[in-house]
């Protein structure tokens, strides 16, 4: 596989690389359902959105803050190892939800502990897999790998709130919960062929654990790549953020009735997801490396331009072409951000610069729907500006933060 850039097909056939895709797959698709469906059992359960606030504050934060620690795990038991700890960890403590829920014996401080506890574990998974990629792929083939990857989470983004809202309304919680189980046991076992390969770096006790875990966040902090990755790709995600807060006030105020609405706007984000990932193939098809930087920036900008002016001047159906642009969009933008820290991390810091930096990137998602909030209910003209904005900031992140060259990959 040298010379022209391989295909999808041979890096499918590579060692490891369709079961690491397979696992990902089942457990982004449980990640993905178990979001909506928690939601939607905390309103049904007791409703109140202000518990199910709380309950989807409590499903991100606690493994935000534990990512560090996460990635040092990462790099001391095997990738392979920790992701499928995640797996029998999240399927285990679900099915203890389906068990207290049968028995009538949930309470919401119940409910609470055991989606934080599913929360702690959670960075194991979503960093072990963008850990995987480059151990698995030779360099000359990571565009490729990266934009599987990416392809099939855009996918997930469509197929799990679909499932899980049907299942949830047909077959009631129990039964979407203990899919969400199976989906989750089904990634761990796909990972036992990379488990039985891969080796275990010896390391020291609790405290050399933490020591490790804090040096890989200032590693993260100190490399000038990684940091002004973290900073531009946050800043993208303030706009999409602002987008899932605006969309459905928007769609509200050109249809009358809720139900019509709501169906327009999961219509909306499912094209926008399917657009994400072609896109994310376009870009594994023609050559992203070294060309990193210029891929983010011009799919940043292009992001900006079909928020403001495009979508916000053209009606109901401008706004649904711009979601579907802004979609196919972040394929490249994903597939540059994700082989570019890949190239200039150190294989030995990998796995916890990953736990660190994706942690960093989440961060702009949820501030971003917080700033949407308010702008869309005080300044609503001002929305989707602002949210454009935000693009365009990133796209001058991108070449006024990160090196046009890696600075070295040494701690």
């Amino acid at each position: 596989m040298t010379g022209a850039p391989p295909s999808y097909r041979q890096v499918l056939r590579l060692s490891g690389v369709a079961n690491l895709l397979l696992a990902a797959c089942w457990s982004r698709l449980a990640g993905r359902m178990f979001t909506l469906a928690i939601v939607l059992y905390t309103l049904s359960r007791f409703d109140s959105p202000v518990l199910a606030g709380w309950v989807s504050f409590a499903s991100m934060v606690p493994g935000m803050v534990v990512s560090p620690l996460a990635g040092a795990l990462l790099d001391r038991m095997g990738a392979a190892r920790a992701i499928a700890i995640d797996m029998i960890t999240s399927a285990a403590l679900l099915a203890g939800l389906v068990v207290v829920h049968v028995m009538d014996a949930i309470t919401p401080t119940l409910l609470l502990a055991l989606v934080a506890f599913y929360s702690l574990t959670s960075p194991l998974g979503m960093a072990g897999i963008r850990t995987l990629v480059p151990r698995l792929v030779p360099e000359h083939a990571r565009d490729q790998a990266n934009a599987l990857d990416t392809s099939s989470y855009a996918l997930v983004d469509v197929l799990g709130p679909v499932l899980a809202g049907l299942l949830f309304g047909f077959a009631g919680a129990g039964v979407t919960m203990l899919v969400i189980v199976v989906l989750y046991m089904a990634a761990g076992l796909s990972l036992v062929p990379l488990i039985r390969r891969e080796p275990v770096r010896p390391g020291g006790g609790q405290g050399r654990l933490v020591g490790e875990a804090v040096a890989g966040l200032l590693y993260v902090i100190r490399h000038r790549s990684l940091r002004g990755l973290a900073v531009s790709y946050a800043l993208y995600q303030v706009s999409f953020g602002v987008l899932l807060v605006a969309v459905p006030v928007f769609v509200m105020r050109e249809v009358s009735t809720r139900q019509v609405a709501d169906t327009i706007v999961g219509a909306m984000w499912a094209v926008s997801g399917v657009a994400g990932s072609l896109g994310a193939l376009y870009a594994g098809h023609v050559r992203v490396a070294d060309r990193e930087r210029w891929f983010i920036a011009a799919g940043a900008l292009a992001t900006a331009a079909a928020i403001y002016p495009f979508s916000a001047y053209t009606g109901l159906f401008g706004l649904a072409v711009g979601l579907a642009v802004v979609g196919l969009l972040t394929g490249p933008v994903d597939v540059g951000v994700l082989t570019l820290r890949q190239r200039r991390t150190d294989p030995d810091w990998l796995g916890r610069a990953l736990a660190v930096s994706m942690s960093l990137n989440m961060c702009g998602l949820p501030l971003g729907a917080a700033l949407g909030g308010m702008l869309v209910t005080g300044a609503p003209d001002l929305t989707l500006a602002v949210a454009a904005a935000a693009s365009v900031l990133a796209a001058a992140a991108i070449y006024a933060l990160v090196p046009a060259r890696s600075e070295g990959s040494s701690p």
